[in-house]
């Protein structure tokens, strides 16, 4: 069947829109993902509050107070944790003036750190034992390599404010047009994979809530146990930790770094023995948890083999970045599931 011109050109003048938009849109399409994310996870909340504030009047009500919820549980950690990083800074400075006056020795622990102890007080001697020592180390520091670096650190965190902002107005007109969007969104499955077209869409978002869900769980879980941890190697505050590291076990590889900071904490006390025992065990949890639990939680609520699972994570991961934790997983299902279907039909078609 030929295609008429005109035809022609309206499916050529619509596609070079699209890629219009698309390239307008492509800095602002990882916050716009985000916003969906969110969205999918939290809409059984938004439908219970809107069954609490159901007043014609006051219809935009629910999707304010919960934009507004999500973005105070963003905002207060990263807020608390700047707060902290900034009067650390300021400790760090006034210890740097002091020793630009009197230098600043080896502590005593660092010569018994087993095999590179002498070498280590050495070195730290060399670089900050001395007031010319420290001099030269902060000159050294002080280059327009370090300076460009601050420069690109201010850029970065003045893009990701502005990219949250985009996210939570993006979402709260999710909230507001969801059940419309969704509507259409069936719509367009159903033109693209006929009556499958709903059951993949269905997939879809039960993946996504699924990811979410073995994050946020994973990651209380493992901030329990790796808590105990702490509390047992003798670590001040272990609750606190524990709380810490489950915030970052939702991030994938980030409760190592909180780990290992513990455990280097505990050896540079002169418990080398409890820092190595916390760093074995905190290992183990989060290779167990990360490596098998969470594909199992995840490849479990959407029937998906744990193999995929696994490979729609890490393919994500190394893809997408952050964003692929979701979307990898998210694929993987609507790709196995259109396998199944396709595999039902050539067995239809044979018997």
């Amino acid at each position: 069947m030929t295609i008429q011109p005109e035809v022609r050109a309206r499916l050529l003048g619509g596609f070079l829109l699209l890629a219009l938009g698309a390239w307008i849109l492509h800095t602002f399409l990882g916050f716009l993902f985000w916003a969906v994310v969110l969205a999918l996870t939290t809409w059984p909340v938004y439908r219970r509050l809107t069954g609490f504030i159901a007043s014609r009047d006051h219809h935009a009500w629910p999707a304010v107070i919960l934009t507004l919820m999500i973005g105070a549980m963003i905002l207060l950690p990263l807020g608390y944790g700047l707060t902290k990083a900034i009067a650390e800074a300021q400790s760090l400075a006034k210890m740097l003036v002091d020793a630009q006056n009197a230098g600043l020795p080896a502590p005593e622990w660092l010569q018994t750190v087993p095999v590179a102890g002498a070498w280590l007080a050495e070195l730290w001697n060399s670089s900050l034992g001395s007031p010319d020592a420290v001099k030269e180390t902060l000159h050294l520091l002080q280059t327009g390599t370090a300076m460009a670096h601050t420069k690109d650190l201010a850029s970065q965190i003045l893009h990701r404010v502005f990219g949250l902002f985009i996210t939570l107005l993006a979402l709260f007109f999710l909230y507001r047009n969801g059940e419309t969007l969704g509507r259409q969104v069936l719509w367009g499955s159903l033109k693209l994979f006929g009556d499958s077209g709903v059951r993949y869409a269905e997939h879809a978002v039960a993946a996504v809530r699924a990811t979410v869900n073995g994050l946020v769980l994973l990651g209380l879980v493992e901030g329990l146990l790796l808590g105990v941890g702490y509390a047992v190697s003798g670590l001040s505050h272990p609750a606190m930790l524990g709380a810490i590291t489950g915030v970052f076990a939702m991030i994938p590889f980030a409760a190592k770094l909180v780990l290992a900071v513990c455990s280097l904490v505990l050896a540079a006390s002169g418990q080398a023995a409890a820092g190595i025992g916390l760093f074995v065990f905190g290992i183990v949890v989060i290779l167990v948890a990360e490596n098998y639990v969470r594909p199992m939680l995840i490849g479990g609520s959407i029937k998906l083999p744990f193999l995929w699972t696994l490979l729609g994570i890490f393919g994500g991961l190394e893809n997408f970045g952050l964003l692929g934790l979701f979307l990898g997983p998210t694929v993987m299902a609507v790709v196995i599931s259109i396998w199944r279907d396709s595999l039902e039909d050539a067995a239809i078609s044979e018997g």
